[in-house]
């Protein structure tokens, strides 16, 4: 086959995979969705198989636990959170309102930026609540829809079932379908985009819950109001890097410096919550979980999951991150290619003529 008629057949194929995306849409979440989780729990199948156990009871025992977290969680604490999400916007007027106040007893002489910052926080008061109650109750209504849809109930444990259950004769069926020629060069690049995928996707959502919880726990002990919220919010965007302890920190400060003023060591020990966080993440979770593998750029990662989720939906976003990593792979391979090749190298200087002779 021709270098000519090889790129025409792969680009026909990634053509062919976002017309699909682009088509079915969320009829492709409990499919991307069950494939995920086959991804995410196999290392775990592999494990309990290497000790012994048979791979069906493996798989069967862990779908059980899984399912049982599952419902669990929403049964107790997506709700909670949801909840919690649409008091703090409802609360955000009186917050913002409480800052004016701090502003000028601070400031008793800017009478000029009073009335700017009056404005500016009345209006963006009023945004938060309208925009993030509307924002807040649009994802309750979408997560109860899926989760009390009948398909997407089966459909997800029983493709995830299935798909670990057949995990090595996927992956071997997959590898007979590779083209010769090519053979190993691929299968070098799958297992970049495999330990890429792995490190950054497996590991950082791992990362994210132990964070979250961590959070949601010790803020939830403070005593802080929406401290619940504010908790899994800041752990489930900590796969930006610093984004999740930015915009946690500054929620949580803003609703301590609210719900304390004038106790000044509960404010402390929200700072100090989060100043632990960071050091838990930096020097304990991300190296021993994450590890070594290539890191995604925030700037990308924010890319990616804004680009796949406006053009695809829900389905967008929860290919979004691994796509991302997986161009990462391909950009790196097509750049070292492109150094190695004449396009980029200069062209070998002429033989000289006295070595001629």
């Amino acid at each position: 086959m021709s270098s000519d008629l090889q790129w025409r057949v792969w680009g026909l194929a990634a053509l062919g995979f976002v017309a699909l995306l682009w088509l079915l849409g969320d009829m492709l979440v409990p499919f991307v969705t069950g494939a995920a989780i086959a991804y995410f729990l196999n290392p775990v199948v592999s494990r309990l198989t290497g000790a012994g156990m048979p791979r069906a009871l493996a798989v069967t025992l862990l779908m059980l636990a899984v399912i049982g977290v599952v419902v669990l969680a929403g049964l107790l604490i997506i709700p909670a959170v949801v909840t919690q999400m649409v008091q703090l916007t409802e609360a955000a007027p009186e917050l913002l309102a409480q800052l004016q106040e701090f502003l000028r007893a601070r400031f008793p002489d800017s009478d000029a930026l009073e009335d700017t910052v009056k404005s500016s926080l009345v209006a963006m008061g009023d945004t938060i609540r309208d925009r993030g109650a509307e924002l807040a109750q649009g994802v309750l209504r979408s997560v109860s829809g899926l989760v009390s849809t009948l398909i997407f109930l089966v459909i997800t444990p029983v493709v995830a079932f299935y798909l670990l259950l057949d995990w090595p004769r996927v992956v071997e069926g997959a590898d007979d379908l590779l083209p010769r020629q090519h053979a190993p060069v691929i299968r070098d690049l799958a297992n970049d985009i495999d330990r890429s995928i792995a490190g950054f996707v497996r590991g950082q959502v791992t990362v994210c819950l132990i964070l979250a919880a961590y959070y949601a726990t010790a803020l939830g002990l403070v005593g802080l109001q929406f401290g619940l919220a504010i908790g899994v919010i800041a752990g489930l965007i900590s796969f930006i890097p610093y984004i999740g302890a930015i915009v946690g920190g500054v929620l949580a400060i803003g609703v301590a410096l609210w719900q304390f003023w004038g106790e000044p060591g509960s404010i402390a020990a929200v700072l100090v919550i989060f100043a632990v966080g960071q050091v838990l993440e930096g020097n304990v979770l991300v190296p021993r979980i994450v590890g070594n593998s290539v890191r995604l750029h925030p700037v990308w990662l924010l890319f990616a999951v804004s680009a796949f989720g406006m053009l695809f939906g829900f389905t967008g976003m929860l290919v979004a991150v691994p796509l991302a990593a997986s161009i990462g792979v391909l950009v790196r391979f097509g750049l070292a290619q492109y150094r190695d090749s004449r396009l980029y190298q200069p062209d070998p200087a002429p033989p000289d003529e006295d070595s001629k002779q």
